[in-house]
């Protein structure tokens, strides 16, 4: 639909704008049809995000830099006030006139009472006088209602501005952020900075005035009361100022609360983000138990601190509510005491004089006082934040002016990713790459090979050399990266199609075949993580990205380990020295296959250049190719970012952030309030004869204070419970529901239900619900008060109450559908982030800085129209009801005076005064209801997720045969595997038979669901057919005595932030020398001995300290550690080097040789010396037999792959399978005749 403007309703119609008709149409629409994003206004140019951003930044800039000159730390909030605080000011006179009016209002009050204590029919000047009160107190009742929505309207939109502008910075700081920063940070702060800290700029602007008003406020109140009761007011004054310090220090407390509780929030997100990246691996190594306890007990701690805070806001809450007697008590009391006589009008202005000023000193300020606790808090998170250090490319990358050819020159080069560790990373490196040239870059793991890249890049530091990098870079990294979009979006990458180059990238890629086979093609969407492509496939969109920019120099990090021999060199022909023969490359790999054919090879070993030259030149060297590639133990260093990857801070999430940064959150009464209830008894015809008034009152304050106080923090502390059970339980159903929910569904919808919706039931949803409850039945109460006096009012009151309900449910249909915008709009925002955090070296390395922070802030201008929309519409209803308020008001002053004959001052009083106390509570009530239901969404969502559907159950009744898995026997039987019930088979009718202890192989193309078979024996999804493990139907036990049983060495490496020791065996089973030596076993006992604390040393986040291959023999050692009869390798050797691959080969053979070993693999010299080999193609079976038997059909699929791989390598493949087979006849002919021997 066409998209409506704000910017044309008439700026200078201020009326016809404050009185927001223009948001009629809109309401209309709700009520036709749902709302959708056309539906909305476009946003105000000056709330944009990009010129918010943008002016923030450069005020932010200017103080840091007068900062550094001066030697003083910048301060982010002097930066605030700078940018905002004239506007915000200007919403200060409104706030000064509004807290006037409140004052002059029970003045007028009590003149109208006075008329009617003093009343004589004769008395026509008297008469006149009482008309001009009421027409004053219509005229203040609607000056109060207009400027009270003309403030709440640039609070809540300077509110608003800050935020976005803030936003806009973070993200601009996470683009820019140096890979040392990136270390002091966590995923979860990040989170919490653009989903929870930002939001207390929306609630500080509206209360932060209150700061100032209050206490003038409160003086000139003094003065008018001490002119009604003389020196008794300041019994009750004295009672206000004992109260305000305590609630003053509840307000602090909150500050030091919400602190604690941010850390503690941080943690739980940064697991659950753990969680649900890794879940595969998590279901597969049974580990739901451990991290169940993890978040169990940060969840502990963390409603622990949010129990303290809600029982301070019930503590604040009953006391305010509670204080009004208390101060009213006293006074009289005092008052009394003092031989004075109580009238109707001392009575009534005294107790709304009190009700203002009890309601702005001991809500209002220390309301305000709490928020400024919080913000304080934030803008100190925010400003860490923005303090850290920012990547420097100084001098790297020559203009295109300077441009003498397209090169790279290094001179003496040495980095450090830490240099609190010794070892250098890079060290006195020297290389010069000519245009048009192809140098490749090889060595063990953790030599640095992707250090080299990542400092070519400006990623890692220089500490001493030179660097030069004439002409554009492009980048394609170790592990890929895509982001949600389609196929193509992900190629081109914001760039224009160019149909021709388009495709020859996706021929040079080898995705053509890939996409005839998705029914969409390169429209195909790919969601979070690339969750429907193959590993392959998406290494190899990842590469044509980089291929399709049209750059000088291209930096491929092993683009070749993630596909089979026939595919990797397909991509070397075609695309690396086909498409890119006349570029400038520089490729890291482990593929030696490959080098005869390169300009220059560069050999790495812990950081240093062991030998440099051309193949030929290496040949002739002493060196051994091999040996090159050794690693040796007792030298290895640990580089502590030896991947670039380590700059995606390996998550992803939140956030669809859900839910809104409601306003309306605080627990307060409506804004018109200026009165408390009164106690019936004051309004009998003799006051002065009040006997039982003081025994009524001396039991209010010693009997319900007290019930007050215990009925809040019970309230609050089921609600807290009720949060921390309803957590509980969705937490659970995430950990029971099948893998495929977490491929459809992005890490941000689900950690948002995590963070947005369980931070709405930890802290708001109780206290706005405590609110709406205690304000109904007060309402309850007033009216049944004043109907048993006047049972007239309840005339007005029922017409009245219809209308309410009638703007309500018009309100809540447009409101909803707002909110739900509100919360959809917000999520890209979140998205947005993550996925640009996750391919942060990719974006630096193609400067597409500038296009993602444009996409940011459109996707901020967006939600910006949804939550301002939000505001308005709430200002329409809030505007309305105040409106039919401040009518009933004036018929009600006007009427008692027409009727006055038989009144008593006592009775207009009471009527006066309820007619204030209803309608504005009534109204507040209204908007609380509204609020409290569409909270209730949030609990809702949370409820959704906590009836997921289970997977198959973790144990059953019937347990396997203790003795059971001790063979290791696999058997398929016409096994077909879906991962989506609706699509077809990724594996289809697989009939065949895994032996005990046989060594099984597993190749294929990329994309012929290899690792989908893993899923069926894990049963990540329930395949159909039957599967059988030593006799036992996989499908008949339960999940965890299944899996427990199988160890599995993943394609995609997974370590959690822990220590070493609990990613190794987070259960506790095994002692110290078992895990040592597993370690040692995997070549990576040195590595972890010169970590500070050792097996204790706690990994940074996703295990991003360790290269890619150092975390695939990790997952090795668990295995090791697990010894079970089944080991499955699902291409766990695809990102080591050959000599570490030919290392773990050797541990597996020894360490698993009474094991049945399943090897999923694109190297073929991996699985050459297999028992059999199983091919699989599409998802059927091609071939299954002995290597050697296979390679004998020229026809077969096998020797096809082999061939691929060179004429060298194929006659050494065939050799190997050659051995094997004469190995395995001659074990045979022993085994026949055992008195033989070989």
């Amino acid at each position: 639909s066409q998209r409506m403007q704000i910017d044309s309703f008439p700026q200078w119609k201020w009326f016809v704008f404050f009185c927001f008709s223009w948001l009629n149409p809109l309401l209309q629409l709700g009520q036709k049809h749902r709302l959708e994003k056309g539906d909305m206004y476009s946003v105000l140019p000056e709330d944009r995000s990009e010129t918010l951003g943008e002016e923030l930044q450069r005020c932010w800039n200017e103080e840091v830099k007068k900062a550094s000159k001066e030697l003083w730390k910048p301060q982010l909030s002097r930066v605030l006030i700078k940018c905002y605080g004239k506007s915000y000011a200007l919403a200060g006179l409104f706030e000064f006139f509004l807290e006037a009016i409140k004052v002059i209002q029970p003045l007028l009050l009590g003149k109208i009472i006075l008329f009617f204590e003093n009343y004589h029919p004769d008395d026509q000047r008297s008469l006149c006088m009482a008309y001009v009160y009421a027409a004053a107190m219509s005229i203040s009742t609607f000056g109060l209602t207009i400027l009270q929505h003309l403030y709440y309207y640039h609070v809540q939109r300077t509110g608003m501005r800050i935020r976005v502008a803030m936003c806009h910075m973070i993200y601009r700081k996470a683009l820019g952020l140096s890979t040392e920063s990136i270390g002091r940070t966590t995923t979860g702060q990040i989170v919490n900075l653009l989903s929870n800290d930002v939001n207390h700029f929306d609630e500080i602007t509206l209360r932060l005035h209150y700061l100032w008003a209050g206490p003038l406020q409160a003086m000139v109140i003094i003065v008018f009361l001490w002119y009604e009761i003389g020196p008794s007011c300041l019994a009750g004054v004295a009672t206000i100022a004992v109260m305000m310090p305590i609630q003053t220090w509840f307000g602090k407390l909150f500050g030091i609360f919400r602190s604690k509780t941010a850390v503690l929030t941080d943690s739980r997100i940064r697991i659950m983000n753990e969680v649900v990246s890794g879940i595969r691996i998590i279901k597969m190594y049974v580990w739901e138990k451990w991290f169940s306890a993890l978040v169990t007990e940060v969840r502990k701690k963390e409603i622990s601190r949010i129990l303290k805070s809600s029982y301070l806001r019930g503590l604040n809450m009953a006391s305010f509510f509670a204080s009004s007697k208390l101060i009213i008590f006293v006074t009289f009391t005092v008052y009394t005491l003092l031989g004075n006589t109580m009238t109707a009008s001392q009575v009534f202005v005294t107790m709304s004089l009190y009700g203002t000023i009890k309601v702005t000193l001991t809500l209002f300020f220390p309301l305000a006082i709490e928020k400024l606790s919080e913000t304080v808090v934030s803008i100190r998170r925010i400003k860490n934040f923005l303090l850290l250090e920012e990547i420097e490319r100084k001098n790297i990358m020559l203009p295109l002016a300077e441009k003498g050819g397209n090169s790279i020159e290094i001179e003496k080069l040495t980095c450090y990713w830490d240099k609190s560790l010794d070892a250098p990373s890079l060290q006195n490196v020297s290389i010069t790459a000519k245009s048009h040239q192809l140098l490749t870059v090889i060595g063990p793991v953790g030599a640095g090979k992707s250090s080299l890249l990542s400092a070519i890049l400006g990623e890692l530091p220089r500490d001493t050399g030179t660097l030069k990098v004439k002409g554009q870079l492009t980048y394609a990294s170790q592990q890929p990266w895509v982001f949600p979009g389609t196929i193509r979006s992900n190629i081109l990458f914001g760039r224009e199609l160019n149909p021709k180059k388009y495709e020859q990238v996706l021929r040079a890629c080898a995705l053509k075949k890939d996409l005839e086979m998705f029914p969409d093609g390169d429209l195909t969407l790919i969601g979070d993580r690339g969750a429907t492509l193959s590993g392959g496939q998406k290494a190899r969109v990842n590469l044509a990205r980089a291929v399709y920019e049209d750059a000088d120099i291209y930096l491929l990090d092993d683009p070749l380990s993630a596909v089979d021999a026939e595919v990797g060199k397909h991509l070397f022909d075609k695309c690396i020295c086909g498409l890119l023969k006349n570029k400038c490359r520089i490729l890291v790999t482990h593929q030696l296959r490959h080098l005869r054919e390169v300009d220059q090879i560069l050999v790495l070993k812990e950081g240093q250049i062991m030998v440099q030259g051309s193949y030929s030149e290496l040949q002739s060297s002493d060196l051994d190719m091999v040996s090159l590639l050794r690693r040796d133990e007792e030298q290895e260093q640990l580089s502590p970012f030896a991947d670039p990857e380590k700059l995606s801070l390996q998550s992803r999430w939140t956030n669809d952030s859900h839910s809104s940064h409601c306003f309306l959150n605080c627990p307060l009464p409506p804004e018109s309030t200026y009165t408390e209830h009164l106690p019936v008894c004051i309004f009998t015809k003799e006051i002065e004869h009040c006997y039982f008034y003081k025994i009524v009152l001396f039991y209010l304050h010693f009997y319900m204070v007290p019930w007050y106080i215990n009925k809040s923090l019970v309230i609050f502390h089921g609600l807290v419970r009720s949060a921390q059970t309803l957590h509980n339980s969705m937490f659970s159903a995430v950990l029971h529901t099948p893998v495929s929910f977490f491929d459809v569904n992005p890490i941000g919808r689900i950690l948002n239900r995590f963070s947005k919706d369980v931070s709405q039931m930890d802290s708001v949803l109780p206290i706005t619900f405590v609110d709406f409850y205690q304000l109904f039945l007060q309402n309850v109460g007033v009216i049944a008060v004043a109907a048993s006096v006047i049972p007239l009012i309840l005339i007005p009151v029922v017409p009245l109450l219809l209308i309410f309900l009638y703007l309500r449910s018009l309100y809540l249909r447009t409101s909803r559908d707002i909110k739900r915008l509100e919360s959809t709009t917000r999520s890209p925002v979140l998205s947005h982030l993550s996925s640009s955090l996750n391919g942060l070296s990719t974006i630096r390395a193609s400067r597409s800085e500038e296009k993602l922070k444009k996409d940011f802030d459109a996707h901020q201008d967006l939600h910006s129209e949804a939550w301002f929309l939000f505001l308005m519409t709430s200002r329409w209803f809030a505007l309305r009801l105040d409106s039919i308020c401040s009518i009933f008001i004036t018929l009600t002053a006007f009427g008692l005076i027409l009727l006055r004959d038989g009144l008593v001052a006592g009775e207009v009083g009471l009527v006066l005064t309820y007619a204030v106390t209803l309608m504005g509570n009534f109204q507040w009530t209204v908007r609380q209801s509204a609020e409290v239901e569409n909270m209730m969404t949030s609990v809702e969502r949370v409820v959704e997720y906590t009836e997921l559907k289970n997977e198959g159950p973790w144990e059953t009744q019937q347990h396997p045969p203790s003795d059971w898995l001790s063979q290791g026997m696999i058997t398929f039987d016409r096994v077909n595997f879906f991962y989506d019930t609706d699509g077809p088979p990724v594996l289809k009718e697989i009939s065949a038979t895994f032996h005990a202890k046989e060594k099984v192989g597993i190749v294929g193309r990329t994309g012929a669901w290899k690792s989908s078979l893993v899923s069926a024996i894990f049963r990540l999804a329930e395949p159909q057919g039957k599967i059988y493990i030593d006799g036992v139907v996989t499908s008949e036990i339960g999940l965890h005595d299944l899996r427990q049983k199988m160890s599995i060495i993943p394609q995609d490496p997974v370590l959690f932030t822990d220590s070493v020791r609990k990613n190794l065996d987070p259960f506790n089973q095994h002692t110290d020398e078992d895990l040592w030596k597993a370690l040692e076993e995997v070549q990576l006992k040195s590595v972890v001995e010169e970590l500070p604390g050792k097996l204790e040393a706690v990994l940074a986040e996703s295990g991003s300290n360790f290269s890619v291959g150092q975390r695939q023999l990790v997952c090795l050692a668990r295995a090791i550690l697990r010894k079970n009869r089944i080991l499955i390798i699902d291409e766990a050797t695809a990102n080591v080097d050959p000599r570490t691959d030919e290392l773990i080969q050797k541990t597996i053979r020894d360490k698993f040789k009474e094991c049945t070993v399943i090897t999923i693999a694109h190297r073929l010299n991996t699985i050459i010396d297999s028992d059999r080999i199983f091919v699989l193609e599409s998802g059927t079976i091609q071939e299954f037999d002995h290597p050697f038997t296979l390679l004998q059909n020229k026809e077969g699929a096998l020797y096809r792959m082999v061939q691929q791989m060179g004429q060298a390598e194929s006659a050494s493949l065939l050799e190997s399978a050659r051995q094997v087979a004469a190995y395995a006849n001659q074990i045979k002919l022993n085994l026949k005749c055992p008195g033989v021997q070989g």
